[in-house]
């Protein structure tokens, strides 16, 4: 099935006006609007296309909560190893929380996106279970696992390390140094991802979470403006997630981060919490950063979304719209003026059309 797109693209080179021929889904011509020469033979529609959006911090076993949570302090919330999240994960059975996390995963394939990056506990065996539940779904899931022995065992680090991307703790002040750099050698050895949280309920020394160096750093909703220059000057990408940021009274510095450049990638956290959906947290960042004062673009928040963490996860060409693109783009029936603005407050999964395929009603 063919499908032409006219009005604009939105990727790693920024917005541009444009056309966008596809066959099947994947694309084949970019031009010029007017300048097809299907010559009307293709059927056409007006929008935007970019690429497809990544969540990039996602706790998702703990999806298997479907009731509103209590109003606890955040301790008391997500503290390991004894805070209600871990209590939940320990009562419900390993079929509960693969479905539950399928149906999580699924809504996100539904919603455009087509990677996310999971801290997923629980050890080898939450791994596991991660990788069942997202067999035919049709989405790149980055599973950072995490140990459940301490003092590190070699033996669990090495089997965790043979099935996970990499490894995602609970943040410096939880784990002693020897954990952390035993952990980050061997994700380092394996060639695989180190990553943790930090600063996010108490500013923590920049120092202890970056030796040794990580790869991501996680909310950061406390550090100052030197601590944004130090991440930012060891390379290091920062996720945000403002609407759990905001259950307990914090947020992240968008705009500080925004100003000095930092590598910023957009999650939704923990799916007890919030629908892992990256348009509400998109919009959310929009609109709240503007509630208190501190402006930040919407140009930003797209590429948090849809080009960063692509950079990231060490695909570059899937940031770019052109027939070389290693996965397929999105496609939002959405006006084409501003894009980056669309994009950041407008879009549903009612807007997006999926080329190749018939869609519903037609």
């Amino acid at each position: 099935m063919s499908l032409i797109v006219e009005g604009s693209i939105f990727d790693v080179d920024g917005a541009r006006a444009a056309y966008v021929r596809f066959e099947g889904e994947r694309i084949a011509e970019i031009g010029q609007i007017g300048t097809d020469s299907t010559r009307g033979r293709v059927r056409r529609i007006r929008g935007i296309v970019a690429p497809p959006p990544v969540n990039s911090h996602t706790h998702l076993g703990d999806a298997v909560s479907s009731r509103e949570p209590p109003a606890i302090s955040f301790r008391e919330m997500v503290g390991p190893p004894n805070g209600f999240k871990f209590r939940l994960l320990a009562a419900a059975g390993p079929k509960e929380k693969r479905e539950a996390v399928r149906l999580a995963l699924g809504r996100m394939v539904e919603e455009g996106i087509r990677a996310v990056v999971d801290f997923r506990e629980e050890g080898v065996a939450g791994v596991r279970m991660l990788r069942r539940a997202a067999q035919g779904l049709g989405i790149r899931v980055v599973a950072l696992g995490r140990p459940l022995a301490r003092p590190i065992e070699r033996a669990e680090l090495s089997e965790l390390l043979a099935i996970a991307d990499g490894v995602g703790l609970a943040s410096a002040r939880e784990e002693s140094n020897e954990t952390r750099r035993s952990v980050a050698r061997a994700c380092h050895v394996a060639k695989k991802r180190y990553a943790l949280h930090a600063s996010e309920e108490r500013r923590e020394r920049v120092n202890a979470y970056l030796d040794p160096r990580p790869d991501l750093l996680v909310h950061m909703t406390h550090a100052t403006r030197a601590d944004f220059e130090t991440v930012r000057d060891a390379g290091t990408s920062v996720a945000v997630c403002p609407r759990s940021n905001a259950l307990f009274g914090r947020r992240p510095a968008l705009a500080t981060m925004e100003k000095l450049g930092l590598s910023v990638l957009l999650g939704t956290d923990n799916a007890m919490l919030h629908a892992p959906s990256i348009w509400r947290e998109l919009e959310f960042a929009y609109v709240s950063s503007r509630l208190f004062g501190e402006r930040v673009s919407s140009g930003f928040l797209a590429r948090a979304a849809l080009i960063e963490p692509w950079n990231w996860l060490g695909s570059p060409r899937a940031a770019r719209i052109d027939p070389e693109s290693t996965v397929p783009p999105l496609v939002l029936r959405l006006p084409a003026d501003d894009p980056a603005y669309q994009i950041v407050t407008r879009v549903t999964e009612q807007v997006i059309v999926r080329p190749g395929r018939r869609e519903r009603g037609a």
